[in-house]
């Protein structure tokens, strides 16, 4: 069969498998140093389940490696990547996902080997971005995507160069009779991209109007942040009766949503020693989940809606009170926060304590003394009246 004969066909049964209804099946695969300990590395890879199953596909085989360093050419060895394509075809996988950011040559030349059983490799941030398009419900937050998707592709120009060098006649956008199509799409891809950022300009000064207009009225306002699925939108939604999506998934919420609260004070009258009722209005705001890892074209991406959080008065940092790597995250957090210059006070909330039993919640307690968290559950209504008190406090 010519080669371009089979590229179109493989091509076309690609896109069936992507828009089809079918439950796609994934392999994933990842690399463990040798001098690692193997329940970090499962750590990860339940990470990377999670993510496919948020998506809606099903995970049927998982393969880790040992090895110092990733194989220059196809991450892990080759001859154990034979073996992996072997298992794909008995299995009828049709995706591979390394859990790692693969370079532009190492993604082509694992999917040049995957051609011959019509299957496909992604890196995490394939996997991330296809979540966040899938979950994307404004025009802002597809425009950011979009634009991460640019800068995720622009790296992989050079491997896909090495087809579209070979052809000089196939584009309408073709100017000049020596430009070739890579340096076309280069073209189109810059053209896009800064298109999409003068989009997404004018959002941003939209949300900078907004921001202006709430310190006039001198309104608090005070950031949600967290590490995915610990039900920050959950808290928002209980906090401040707003409905907002809240589900046990990953990436649930890529927007900004801005919710009311409201929390009363009793005061003296200057002239008199009757109490009285004063109330307080604070603007809550929540926005996008943070990961381990997560690349810095990601979160330039969405560095507009992040604004609202860098300019808020006060953080509020949901913990997931019951997950096994707590230390691990909250620094995943606090690194990324610092990255984006986010310097304002912080208030460390542990979420889902109904979740604990007693112990393992003293436990806890004593273990994270040193950060003063107030502990809640946003499912049970626990110690949010206590959390109202210590955010007056704070602001």
């Amino acid at each position: 069969m010519p080669r371009a004969k089979s590229q179109r066909e493989l091509e076309q049964l690609q896109e069936k498998v992507w828009y089809s209804n079918e439950t796609l099946k994934v392999f994933i695969a990842d690399i463990i140093p040798t001098c690692c300990a193997r329940e970090n590395m499962d750590d990860r890879m339940i990470e990377v389940e999670n993510l496919v199953n948020t998506y809606g596909w099903l995970v049927v085989i998982k393969h880790i490696q040992k090895r110092w360093a990733p194989d220059y050419n196809t991450y892990i060895w080759s001859w154990k990547l034979d073996e992996i394509i072997d298992e794909m075809r008995i299995s009828w996988a049709n995706l591979l996902i390394f859990w790692d950011i693969l370079k532009p040559h190492q993604i082509y030349t694992v999917n040049e080997k995957l051609r011959s059983i019509w299957a496909k490799a992604w890196d995490r941030v394939d996997l991330i971005l296809k979540i966040f398009e899938k979950n994307a419900k404004t025009t802002e937050s597809r425009l950011q995507i979009e634009l991460a998707s640019i800068k995720h592709m622009w790296p992989r120009l050079f491997g896909m160069g090495m087809e579209l060098s070979r052809q000089w006649w196939g584009s309408k956008l073709a100017r000049w009779k020596w430009e070739t199509n890579t340096e076309i799409m280069k073209r189109h891809l810059r053209s896009m991209e800064d298109n999409i950022k003068k989009e997404l300009e004018k959002y941003a000064h939209v949300r900078e109007e907004h921001r202006k207009w709430r310190k006039k009225k001198w309104f608090f306002t005070v950031g949600i942040v967290g590490y995915t699925n610990a039900w920050k939108s959950s808290l928002l939604n209980t906090l401040t009766w707003k409905w907002v999506l809240s589900e046990d998934k990953l990436f649930a919420t890529l927007g900004t949503s801005v919710g009311k609260l409201w929390i009363e004070s009793n005061k003296k009258a200057e002239d008199q020693e009757q109490e009285y009722t004063k109330w307080t209005e604070i603007l809550l705001n929540d926005t996008i989940w943070f990961i381990r890892d997560l690349p810095p074209e990601l979160i330039k991406a969405f560095a507009s809606t992040l604004e609202d959080s860098i300019e808020s008065d006060l953080l509020l940092h949901v913990v997931d009170a019951s997950d096994k790597k707590i230390d691990e995250k909250i620094k995943v957090v606090d690194d990324i926060l610092e990255s984006i210059k986010a310097i304002q006070p912080r208030l460390y909330v542990f979420n889902k304590i109904d979740l604990l039993t007693k112990t393992e919640l003293t436990a806890l307690k004593k273990s994270f003394k040193s950060l003063k968290p107030v502990y809640v559950s946003s499912y049970e209504k626990i110690g949010l009246e206590e959390l109202k008190k210590e955010i007056m406090k704070r602001l």
